[in-house]
């Protein structure tokens, strides 16, 4: 095991606006220094794509994991837990961010990276609790499948099991929810270059699909090369400067609140109960939170405010049912939702996704109400862990007795 400082760690200096340059310098002389120091060069991997330096940052990536794929991050102590999180070798989306959710606790996490060539996991380290952090993605689907094979009896508690991951995917997760009671989700296609382009062409359309739709390339996250269309011409049209073969094609719902603007929220589920993460707001339908009018608007802050005030007797209780129904067809014990409300009250769920950012590292001075919010989660999350841990030591308990 290599101790690394870490995302959260590297996150954390980012987003207050540090010079990473001279820690990325003294990790590099680090790891040249010593070449066994393989959690210098993955911290300066992570440091290498903040800057969008992406085929370095999986250079140096792939030189650490050939020295180990075992890293341990910082903890508080004393320690209660230990969790092991499988993640996937890759960019900064390839996996679930848990550090975040755990910065600054007395869970001790371990991260070790796997692939879809293991035969076994006997070799995997000790651990309380082990969190498949595995994204969904193409090129993660060997990895999850293999491992949903090699957990399929594991004796241990798993939280978010790899098949229900799977699940995820933007076109298997529309087709499990479209149509269920008090959810907005239009089913979405996953196409080819040459299917969509038949489409752009031809009267006929598929089941729940109309103009303007919605077109994205495969795996793409934030809003990249994302693009609502009016109509076949505009389609055929756009489609032509589009980056790769594989896409997402899907009908376009109109989410404008009475005042003209566009609200949309993360919304996370930790043993099926839902938190409140972000809303953002926007006169653009495309709205990610650091795009939308939220730092340099009051109001718009003070509206989110009063959101996270109010979520549990307000948001939660509107759309408990259509949450409920989320957290029982997806399966999985930790899930975050990109989501809006429809003018005429239903829950649009834009994706569901356990990989989605959750941190507490806005600045406090524009936000002070966050603190106190995601400090619900984070504690939701930890009770989460401790809870499975101790029905594992109970459930341990009533065979040694049998």
């Amino acid at each position: 095991m290599q101790p690394a400082l870490g995302l959260a760690v590297l996150l954390r200096h980012k987003l207050s606006g540090a010079d990473l340059a001279p820690l990325y310098q003294a990790l590099i002389q680090k790891a040249t220094a010593d070449p066994r120091e393989a959690g210098a060069l993955l911290d300066a991997a992570v440091i290498l794509q903040f800057s969008g330096n992406a085929e370095l940052a999986l250079k140096l990536q792939q030189e650490a994991l050939r020295v180990t794929r075992h890293y341990g991050l910082p903890v508080r102590e004393p320690v209660r837990l230990r969790l092991l999180a499988l993640m996937a070798p890759g960019g900064l989306m390839a996996n679930v961010p848990i550090e975040c959710l755990l910065e600054d606790s007395d869970i001790q996490l371990d991260i070790v990276y796997v692939t879809g060539e293991e035969t076994d996991s006997t070799r995997l380290p000790d651990h309380d609790v082990l969190f498949v952090a595995v994204g969904e993605s193409e090129a993660n689907r060997s990895i999850l499948a293999t491992w949903a094979r090699l957990l399929a009896d594991w004796r241990g508690p798993v939280i978010n099991r790899p098949e229900r991951i799977m699940a995820v995917a933007r076109d298997t997760a529309a087709g499990l929810l479209h149509g269920r009671p008090g959810i907005e989700m239009p089913r979405t296609w996953a196409l080819s270059r040459e299917a969509v382009a038949a489409i752009a062409t031809q009267l006929k359309l598929p089941e729940d699909m109309d103009f303007p739709c919605i077109l994205r390339p495969r795996d793409s996250h934030a809003g990249h090369d994302l693009c609502k269309l009016d109509t076949q011409h505009a389609l055929a049209e756009r489609l032509e400067s589009m980056p790769g073969n594989d896409f997402y094609l899907s009908r376009f719902v109109d989410y404008r609140s009475t005042d003209g603007l566009f609200r949309k929220y993360r919304i996370v589920l930790i043993a099926g109960r839902p938190f409140a993460c972000h809303m953002g707001i926007s006169s653009r339908w495309m709205i990610h939170y650091l795009n939308a009018d939220m730092e340099g608007n009051p109001a718009n802050r003070a509206e989110e405010a009063r959101f996270m005030e109010t979520f549990d007797e307000a948001f939660a209780i509107r759309h408990q049912d259509a949450l409920s129904t989320i957290h029982h067809t997806m399966g999985l014990d930790y899930l975050g939702i990109d989501c809006a409300e429809t003018q005429d009250g239903r829950l649009l769920v834009f994706e569901v996704d356990p990989a989605m950012v959750v941190h507490a590292m806005d600045p406090s001075d524009l936000y002070p109400y966050k603190e106190a919010t995601m400090q619900k989660v984070f504690a939701a999350f930890r009770a989460m862990l401790m809870t499975c841990a101790l029905r594992h030591q109970g459930g341990e308990a009533e065979r040694r007795d049998e």
